[in-house]
Protein backbone atom coordinates (compact mmCIF):
# COMPACT_ATOMS: atom_id res chain seq x y z
CA UNK A 1 0.00 0.00 0.00
CA UNK A 2 1.34 3.43 -0.95
CA UNK A 3 1.65 6.18 1.54
CA UNK A 4 -0.24 9.39 0.92
CA UNK A 5 2.82 11.50 1.80
CA UNK A 6 4.82 10.42 -1.22
CA UNK A 7 1.95 11.22 -3.56
CA UNK A 8 1.41 14.69 -2.17
CA UNK A 9 5.13 15.45 -2.35
CA UNK A 10 5.30 14.14 -5.89
CA UNK A 11 2.27 16.16 -6.94
CA UNK A 12 3.97 19.40 -5.96
CA UNK A 13 7.06 18.55 -8.02
CA UNK A 14 5.23 18.16 -11.32
CA UNK A 15 5.57 21.35 -13.33
CA UNK A 16 2.35 23.19 -13.95
CA UNK A 17 1.54 24.14 -17.51
CA UNK A 18 2.86 27.63 -18.09
CA UNK A 19 0.54 30.39 -19.13
CA UNK A 20 -2.98 29.83 -18.02
CA UNK A 21 -4.87 32.74 -16.62
CA UNK A 22 -2.17 34.53 -14.65
CA UNK A 23 -4.22 37.71 -14.51
CA UNK A 24 -6.83 36.11 -12.22
CA UNK A 25 -4.57 33.59 -10.54
CA UNK A 26 -3.95 34.06 -6.81
CA UNK A 27 -0.30 34.36 -5.84
CA UNK A 28 1.33 34.25 -2.46
CA UNK A 29 4.27 36.62 -2.27
CA UNK A 30 6.79 36.38 0.54
CA UNK A 31 7.93 39.94 0.93
CA UNK A 32 10.12 41.55 3.59
CA UNK A 33 7.09 42.29 5.76
CA UNK A 34 5.47 38.87 5.57
CA UNK A 35 3.26 37.20 3.02
CA UNK A 36 1.04 39.10 0.63
CA UNK A 37 -1.68 37.09 -1.06
CA UNK A 38 -3.88 37.98 -4.04
CA UNK A 39 -4.00 38.48 -7.78
CA UNK A 40 -1.01 40.24 -9.36
CA UNK A 41 -2.93 43.53 -9.46
CA UNK A 42 -3.82 43.27 -5.77
CA UNK A 43 -0.22 42.40 -4.85
CA UNK A 44 1.07 45.38 -6.87
CA UNK A 45 -1.33 47.72 -5.07
CA UNK A 46 -0.36 46.30 -1.67
CA UNK A 47 3.40 46.63 -2.32
CA UNK A 48 2.93 50.17 -3.67
CA UNK A 49 1.03 51.04 -0.49
CA UNK A 50 3.79 49.50 1.66
CA UNK A 51 6.36 51.40 -0.45
CA UNK A 52 4.61 54.73 0.26
CA UNK A 53 4.33 53.92 3.97
CA UNK A 54 8.04 53.05 4.16
CA UNK A 55 8.95 56.27 2.35
CA UNK A 56 6.85 58.34 4.73
CA UNK A 57 8.46 56.66 7.73
CA UNK A 58 11.93 57.34 6.29
CA UNK A 59 12.89 53.67 5.78
CA UNK A 60 14.64 53.88 2.40
CA UNK A 61 15.79 50.23 2.36
CA UNK A 62 12.29 48.79 2.87
CA UNK A 63 10.84 51.37 0.48
CA UNK A 64 13.21 50.19 -2.26
CA UNK A 65 12.51 46.54 -1.45
CA UNK A 66 8.73 47.04 -1.70
CA UNK A 67 9.19 48.98 -4.95
CA UNK A 68 11.17 46.08 -6.44
CA UNK A 69 8.52 43.57 -5.38
CA UNK A 70 5.80 45.73 -6.95
CA UNK A 71 7.88 46.07 -10.12
CA UNK A 72 8.29 42.28 -10.36
CA UNK A 73 4.53 41.72 -10.27
CA UNK A 74 4.01 44.62 -12.68
CA UNK A 75 6.29 42.89 -15.20
CA UNK A 76 4.52 39.58 -14.60
CA UNK A 77 1.12 41.18 -15.19
CA UNK A 78 2.31 43.07 -18.28
CA UNK A 79 3.73 39.89 -19.83
CA UNK A 80 0.49 38.00 -19.15
CA UNK A 81 -1.52 40.85 -20.67
CA UNK A 82 0.73 40.83 -23.76
CA UNK A 83 0.13 37.09 -24.18
CA UNK A 84 -3.63 37.54 -23.83
CA UNK A 85 -3.60 40.36 -26.40
CA UNK A 86 -1.48 38.29 -28.79
CA UNK A 87 -3.86 35.32 -28.48
CA UNK A 88 -6.82 37.61 -29.06
CA UNK A 89 -5.20 39.09 -32.19
CA UNK A 90 -4.43 35.61 -33.52
CA UNK A 91 -8.04 34.52 -32.98
CA UNK A 92 -9.35 37.67 -34.66
CA UNK A 93 -7.03 37.09 -37.63
CA UNK A 94 -8.26 33.49 -37.92
CA UNK A 95 -11.87 34.68 -37.73
CA UNK A 96 -11.23 37.28 -40.44
CA UNK A 97 -9.64 34.61 -42.66
CA UNK A 98 -12.60 32.26 -42.11
CA UNK A 99 -15.06 35.04 -42.86
CA UNK A 100 -13.18 36.01 -46.04
CA UNK A 101 -13.20 32.35 -47.09
CA UNK A 102 -16.95 32.09 -46.45
CA UNK A 103 -17.58 35.30 -48.40
CA UNK A 104 -15.50 33.98 -51.31
CA UNK A 105 -17.40 30.67 -51.30
CA UNK A 106 -20.71 32.53 -51.18
CA UNK A 107 -19.68 34.74 -54.10
CA UNK A 108 -18.54 31.68 -56.07
CA UNK A 109 -21.90 29.97 -55.44
CA UNK A 110 -23.79 33.09 -56.49
CA UNK A 111 -21.74 33.36 -59.69
CA UNK A 112 -22.30 29.67 -60.43
CA UNK A 113 -26.04 30.11 -59.89
CA UNK A 114 -26.06 33.18 -62.12
CA UNK A 115 -24.20 31.31 -64.87
CA UNK A 116 -26.45 28.26 -64.55
CA UNK A 117 -29.53 30.43 -64.52
CA UNK A 118 -28.48 32.70 -67.41
CA UNK A 119 -30.66 30.73 -69.84
CA UNK A 120 -33.60 31.20 -67.47
CA UNK A 121 -35.22 34.64 -67.06
CA UNK A 122 -33.45 36.94 -64.65
CA UNK A 123 -34.89 37.90 -61.27
CA UNK A 124 -36.49 41.06 -62.69
CA UNK A 125 -38.21 39.13 -65.49
CA UNK A 126 -39.17 36.09 -63.42
CA UNK A 127 -42.67 36.21 -61.86
CA UNK A 128 -42.73 36.18 -58.08
CA UNK A 129 -43.80 32.67 -56.96
CA UNK A 130 -45.03 33.95 -53.59
CA UNK A 131 -48.63 35.19 -53.51
CA UNK A 132 -49.22 38.78 -52.55
CA UNK A 133 -50.59 38.84 -48.97
CA UNK A 134 -52.57 42.04 -49.69
CA UNK A 135 -56.18 41.66 -50.86
CA UNK A 136 -56.74 42.01 -54.59
CA UNK A 137 -58.24 45.45 -55.35
CA UNK A 138 -60.01 44.08 -58.44
CA UNK A 139 -63.63 43.04 -57.84
CA UNK A 140 -64.42 39.35 -57.81
CA UNK A 141 -66.14 38.50 -61.13
CA UNK A 142 -68.36 35.91 -59.40
CA UNK A 143 -69.80 38.45 -56.96
CA UNK A 144 -70.52 40.97 -59.71
CA UNK A 145 -72.31 38.31 -61.73
CA UNK A 146 -75.71 37.74 -60.13
CA UNK A 147 -77.06 35.58 -62.95
CA UNK A 148 -77.48 32.36 -61.01
CA UNK A 149 -77.39 30.77 -57.59
CA UNK A 150 -73.91 30.66 -56.04
CA UNK A 151 -72.53 27.39 -54.72
CA UNK A 152 -71.11 28.17 -51.27
CA UNK A 153 -69.20 24.87 -51.08
CA UNK A 154 -66.15 25.58 -53.25
CA UNK A 155 -63.85 23.23 -51.37
CA UNK A 156 -61.77 26.11 -50.07
CA UNK A 157 -60.86 26.56 -46.44
CA UNK A 158 -61.87 29.79 -44.81
CA UNK A 159 -58.85 31.81 -43.64
CA UNK A 160 -58.84 34.41 -40.86
CA UNK A 161 -58.50 37.21 -43.42
CA UNK A 162 -61.74 36.13 -45.10
CA UNK A 163 -63.78 35.89 -41.88
CA UNK A 164 -66.08 38.82 -41.20
CA UNK A 165 -64.84 40.99 -38.37
CA UNK A 166 -66.66 40.63 -35.08
CA UNK A 167 -68.76 43.52 -33.91
CA UNK A 168 -67.39 45.64 -31.13
CA UNK A 169 -68.60 44.70 -27.67
CA UNK A 170 -71.12 46.80 -25.89
CA UNK A 171 -69.69 48.93 -23.10
CA UNK A 172 -70.09 47.59 -19.59
CA UNK A 173 -73.01 48.68 -17.53
CA UNK A 174 -72.15 51.33 -14.94
CA UNK A 175 -71.43 50.15 -11.41
CA UNK A 176 -74.10 50.22 -8.81
CA UNK A 177 -73.62 53.12 -6.42
CA UNK A 178 -72.00 52.23 -3.11
CA UNK A 179 -74.07 52.65 0.03
CA UNK A 180 -73.55 56.04 1.63
CA UNK A 181 -71.68 55.69 4.98
CA UNK A 182 -73.87 58.47 6.43
CA UNK A 183 -76.94 56.27 6.05
CA UNK A 184 -75.58 53.66 8.48
CA UNK A 185 -76.46 53.95 12.12
CA UNK A 186 -73.89 55.40 14.57
CA UNK A 187 -74.11 52.26 16.71
CA UNK A 188 -72.75 50.13 13.86
CA UNK A 189 -69.65 52.34 13.61
CA UNK A 190 -68.61 51.52 17.20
Amino acid sequence: MRSSKSRSRNKNRTPRPSGGNIINRVFESSGPDGKVRGTPQQIIEKYNQLHRDAQLSGDRVNAENFAQHAEHYTRLLAEAQREVDQRREELEAQNRERQAERDKERNDRMQAQDQAGSDQPSAEQRPDPRPDPRPDPRPDPRSADDTGPQNSDTGLVETPEEKPQQRARKPRAPRKPRPDPRDSSPEAAE
